[in-house]
C-alpha cells in the first residue's frame, strides 16, 4: 500500500509499504477513505515528539471502511463505515473503567520508555512515536486497528466524511478543553491558538454558555474563522495580549483560559517567546511555553486554565508562583475520545454543529508532504487538510 512515512525532521514521504494484517482477535483492518493532518503531527514533523524511526507511518485522524475483522470483534461487520479514535484503549483497565480512556494502562507496549520520561505511561496512539507504542498511523491506504471492539464508531449515512472525521480527535479535543475550562453561564473565555482545536474550543465554549470568547492568533484566515464562529479576536503580532485582555475585561481577566497552542508557540511577538525559540534551536530546551506563561498571568484570580495544547517534555520559567498565589485551577490532558464520541455525534446529527467548517483543503495522499509544509508554515490559508487516499 501507499503510506506517508517519517524519515527525519521535516522529511515525510509517500512510500510503498507492506499492507497491514490482523495480529490479534480484537483487531480490524480498515480501508482509509479520509484522514487528516493534525497540529500534533507537526510536533513529529518538526522533531519534537521522539523517539521516531525512519519509515514510521504517520496519522491519527482516520476513518474508513472495515475490510477485515478479528474473531473477537462482534460490534462491527465488514463493510461498516467507521471513525477511529486516535487513542487506543482497552476498555477493561481501571482507567478505561473510569472513562479516562487516554490513560489506558494496557495499550502501550513501550510503557517503560514513557515511564522513564514522564513517570507513568498513557494509552498507545496511532502514528505518534515509539514512546506511545510505535503504532502505524492512518495517513495510508489501509490501517490496522487494535481494540476495534472499543474504539471505532459507525458513521451514519446522514453524516458526511468531512463531518464525521473529526470525531477521531479535534472535535473531541476542543470540546473537552472547553469542558475542562469549567465554564459557567456568561463567563468570558480566552483561547490562545485559532488552529483546528482552537476553532472547536471556541464553538464548544459558546455551546456551554460562555458569554464572550476572545481568541488569540496572528494568522488572518484563522482569526476570520474564529470571528465567524462567534469569537472576538486579538492579533498578538499587533498588540500586547495581556494588556488588551485587561482593557477588554476591565482589569479582572478572563474567567477561563484555554491554551490550544502547546509546545511550539510562535517565536516572536514577545521577548520570552524569542528566548524560547532560540533555546529550542540549540537544544537547550524542548517546549516553548510562552502561551502557558501568558495565560497564567492573564487568567483572573480563582480562574481555570485548560490545556489541550500538546507539551512533550520540559518548559522553562513557568510562573508557578503567580498560578499558586492567584488560586488557579489547572485541567489538562489528552482527550478521552471514547467518552465523547456518541454525544458529539448526536450534536452533529441534530445540526448543533457542522464540523466540516474547519476544512480548508482536500487533496490526495500523494500531496501530503507538500501540505505538511504549507500547514506548518501557515501558507495559502491552510488551516485543516483532509487527505483522500483513494483519489
Amino acid at each position: 500500500m501507499r503510506a506517508l512515512c517519517w524519515h527525519g525532521k521535516g522529511d515525510v514521504r509517500v512510500d510503498t509499504v507492506p499492507d497491514p494484517k490482523i495480529e490479534h482477535p480484537r483487531e480490524a483492518v480498515i480501508k482509509i477513505t479520509a484522514c487528516a493532518i493534525c497540529g500534533s503531527d507537526l510536533h513529529l514533523y518538526d522533531g519534537y515528539q521522539l523517539p521516531m524511526e525512519s519509515g514510521d507511518i504517520l496519522g491519527h485522524e482516520n476513518m474508513g471502511e472495515v475490510v477485515e475483522l478479528g474473531s473477537e470483534v462482534t460490534n462491527l461487520k465488514v463493510g461498516d463505515r467507521v471513525v477511529v479514535p486516535f487513542t487506543i484503549s482497552c476498555g477493561q483497565c481501571w482507567f478505561c473503567q473510569q472513562g479516562l480512556f487516554s490513560l489506558c494502562d494496557r495499550t502501550n507496549p513501550n510503557a517503560d520508555v514513557a515511564i522513564k520520561a514522564r513517570g507513568h505511561s498513557r494509552a498507545g496512539l496511532f502514528g505518534f512515536s515509539h514512546m506511545l507504542g510505535g503504532y502505524s498511523g492512518g495517513q495510508a491506504e489501509y490501517l490496522r486497528v487494535p481494540m476495534a471492539d472499543i474504539g471505532p464508531i459507525k458513521g451514519p449515512d446522514s453524516v458526511t466524511d468531512e463531518q464525521a472525521l473529526f470525531l477521531s480527535d479535534i472535535f473531541h479535543t476542543g470540546y473537552m478543553a472547553a469542558e475542562n475550562a469549567q465554564i459557567r453561564d456568561g463567563d468570558t473565555v480566552a483561547i490562545w491558538g485559532c488552529g483546528p482545536v482552537g476553532q472547536f474550543a471556541i464553538r464548544s465554549a459558546l455551546m456551554m454558555g460562555a458569554g464572550r470568547v476572545i481568541a488569540i492568533d496572528e494568522v488572518p484566515e484563522r482569526l476570520a474563522m474564529a470571528e465567524a464562529g462567534g469569537a472576538e479576536t486579538i492579533d498578538f503580532s499587533q498588540t500586547d495580549v495581556y494588556d488588551e485582555l485587561m482593557v477588554r475585561i476591565k482589569g479582572r481577566g478572563p474567567d477561563s483560559c484555554i491554551d490550544a497552542v502547546g509546545c511550539e508557540a510562535a517565536g516572536h511577538g514577545a521577548a520570552d517567546a524569542m528566548f524560547d525559540k532560540a533555546k529550542a534551536a540549540v537544544g537547550l530546551a524542548t517546549d516553548r511555553v510562552h502561551v502557558l506563561r501568558e495565560a497564567i498571568f492573564s487568567c483572573r484570580k480563582g480562574g481555570t486554565l485548560s490545556i489541550p495544547g500538546v507539551y512533550v517534555s520540559m518548559g522553562d520559567k513557568i510562573p508557578i508562583g503567580a498560578a499558586m498565589n492567584k488560586g488557579l485551577t489547572f485541567k489538562m490532558g489528552q482527550t478521552h475520545v471514547q467518552a465523547y464520541t456518541k454525544p458529539l455525534l448526536e450534536k452533529i446529527e441534530a445540526g448543533e454543529i457542522d464540523p466540516s467548517f474547519v476544512v480548508t483543503n482536500t487533496t490526495t495522499l500523494e500531496e501530503a508532504p507538500e501540505m505538511y509544509r504549507k500547514f506548518r508554515d501557515k501558507e495559502e490559508g491552510v488551516i485543516k487538510v483532509v487527505l483522500r487516499p483513494g483519489l
